[in-house]
């Protein structure tokens, strides 16, 4: 999942071996299910979309791998779930009814469905059918789509959100293979995180297979008036109509991606890395989802300029997808390393003067998000249970600061020796659920045992267990901001004209570091003659467009018809909170900003909305 800085017909199963050792890990506080006594194997779902109902309705039928002779309950994670009936497969092939239950909802954890059983089946399925109200899938009607032809839905099941949709063991400890048959309206296509056939019609249901175990976490779904480009042997666009070409023309350089982390971290082992660009309302950056990564439009700007996302959620095919946190406890391990692996990345492909550019921003933006983050949340991991997944998941430092430790890790050990460390890590623990205790073994066994120079036990802790970021932490410097840095100053004192910036040259990067600076400094006639000379408030870009806007709220420079248009038009909570968040500071703003809201509202995600209405209360 990107980070709020700059810088997620009934058929017979095909059912693999796990790949790797079935580890076994302490009860993930976040699910019910016992998975060390039974686990999922493989999955098959069976389901049909209602929109008038706003539900998915059907079965989902489990393979099981019981690992303890005397357990007889197959305890599942579901939320708001309705649970028709269950059946078991029997030993010749028929299938009978099983008793169950379903425990006291829990407004976090949502609902234990307790399936009793004789024996000890290789198969159950369940018959159920989804609230309109779950948490893991948006339904959209056609008002908020594009061509407002026809209605759309897609699913965010990160963090604990597939068991809104799926009754399943809903935690990144289990890993499984899956099928699946979807029914949906004529005229609509069905994509899940899975392989898609490019030329299926629907005739009959829409047909998946997901051959490589993954988490829960990663089953996604998307229907709606879809269309897809080829962008080379592996690699495609999914996107409605009128979004489709500029989509295209935006992820050309995906093959190029996918070459150069295969170049650094060893073959991708998805089989295709396709992508799906979400209507407005899709609330964050990007899904990996593998096989079909979730992308906001926001991310298109007609010029290529924010292509690190991309390169964000393709990296998450190494580290997140095929390496996976074996709880939430350990999301660093997840996103620290993909922060990490993106600016490589980016490196190998545009140069170490943009990704400089792009490492500066993240590092800066990271310090300054300290001052909004407890600092009880600052600590990659923490030493507490994790009972909560908004504890882990809810703040972004787990991003550059993990990324910034391994980079310290790389700066010391000299890339000849971290790189295929890095990469050994990726090997020997591919379609893994791992944690920062076995991360922390295979550190000192392959490289702190044998360079015990690299970091102290001192120093490690304080990155693991300290708040903020550590003192002996490095900070990148690109020499061309600090070119803009001295416009920047300039401008601020009246010393430089706005005419006279050198602009109209400058990459999105600097842009973006620019109007970072600037917020909070530069008055309202400045800002206007910036806007004037410059044309921010119409910006395509949506980086730059935000920040702008954000400034110009903070200095009392009226952008009111922009920046409705903007909150009308974007669903992405990393633009949208913080401006409302501006808006209700500012008294001359707050009744304005609690009318768009009321306006826009119906537009947002669930997330989205959640977010803004609890600044409401504020």
């Amino acid at each position: 999942m990107r980070t709020p800085f700059t810088l997620r017909a009934a058929g017979s199963i095909v059912t693999l071996a796990l790949l790797g050792p079935v580890s076994a890990f302490a009860q993930d506080p976040l699910s019910y299910a016992r998975y060390n006594e039974v686990r999922t194997t493989a999955l098959h779902l069976d389901l049909k979309a209602d929109f008038g109902r706003k539900t998915l309705a059907g079965y989902a039928e489990l393979t099981l791998n019981w690992l303890d002779k005397n357990a007889r309950t197959l305890v599942l994670d579901t939320r708001q779930l309705s649970i028709a009936r269950v059946q078991v497969q029997t030993a010749n092939g028929a299938w009978a009814p099983a008793s169950y239950m379903l425990d006291k909802a829990d407004p976090k954890k949502g609902q234990a469905l307790r399936i009793s059983l004789r024996d000890q089946p290789n198969k159950v399925r369940i018959y159920y059918h989804t609230a309109p109200t779950a948490s893991a899938l948006q339904w959209l009607t056609p008002a908020q789509t594009l061509s407002g032809k026809r209605p759309f839905m897609f699913s965010q099941s990160e963090p604990i959100d597939a068991r809104s949709w799926v009754p399943v063991q809903d935690t990144p400890a289990v890993r499984f293979t899956y099928t699946a048959r979807v029914a949906a309206p004529n005229g609509m296509r069905v994509v899940m995180s899975a392989e898609n056939d490019q030329q299926g019609t629907g005739k009959g249901g829409w047909s998946f297979r997901m051959p490589q175990p993954i988490p829960s976490y990663l089953l996604a779904i998307a229907i709606g008036e879809l269309q897809v480009r080829n962008l080379g042997p592996r690699s495609a666009v999914y996107a409605e109509p009128g979004r489709i070409e500029a989509a295209a023309f935006e992820l050309a350089d995906t093959e190029k991606m996918i070459a150069a982390a295969e170049s650094l971290y060893g073959a991708y082992r998805w089989g295709r890395y396709d992508m799906l660009v979400a209507p407005p309302s899709f609330p964050i950056g990007g899904m990996e989802n593998p096989r079909m990564t979730f992308l906001t439009p926001t991310m298109i700007a007609g010029d290529r300029s924010l292509n690190d996302l991309i390169a964000h959620e393709l990296a998450h095919s190494w580290s997140g997808n095929l390496v996976t946190n074996a709880s939430w406890k350990h999301w660093w391990l997840n996103e620290g390393f993909t922060t990490y692996v993106t600016t490589r990345v980016i490196e190998s492909l545009y140069g170490s003067e943009v990704a400089d550019m792009n490492l500066q921003v993240e590092q800066e933006e990271a310090i300054a998000s300290l001052k909004e983050i407890p600092v009880a949340k600052q600590a990659l991991l923490t030493r507490d249970p994790d009972v909560n997944p908004d504890t882990y998941t809810d703040e972004g430092l787990a991003y550059p600061k993990g990324a910034w430790f391994l980079r310290t890790l790389e700066q010391r050990a000299g890339r000849e020796v971290f790189d295929p460390f890095l990469r050994g890590w990726f090997d020997q623990h591919a379609f893994q659920s791992v944690t920062t205790e076995q991360f922390l073994a295979y550190l000192r066994a392959n490289l702190l045992d044998k360079h015990p120079e690299i970091m102290t036990q001192a120093e490690l802790d304080e990155w693991l267990y300290g708040a903020g970021i550590p003192a002996s932490a490095k900070r990148v410097v690109s020499q061309r901001f600090v070119a803009v840095d001295a416009q920047r100053d300039a401008w601020l004192k009246g010393e430089q004209a706005t005419a006279d910036l050198t602009a109209r040259g400058w990459t999105a990067m600097e842009w973006m570091h620019f109007l970072n600076d600037i917020d909070n400094k530069a008055n309202a006639a400045q800002l206007r003659e910036l806007d004037q000379t410059f044309g921010l408030r119409t910006s395509r870009n949506n980086e730059i467009a935000y920040r702008f806007y954000l400034a110009a709220v903070h200095a009392n420079y009226d952008v009111r018809q922009q920046l409705n248009a903007f909150l009308m038009s974007v669903g992405r909570q990393k633009f949208v909170v913080p401006l409302y968040g501006a808006l209700l500071k500012n008294p001359n703003q707050a009744a304005w900003a609690r009318d768009v809201f009321a306006k826009a509202r119906p537009r947002y995600h669930p997330e989205t909305q959640a977010s803004v209405a609890k600044l409401l209360k504020k």
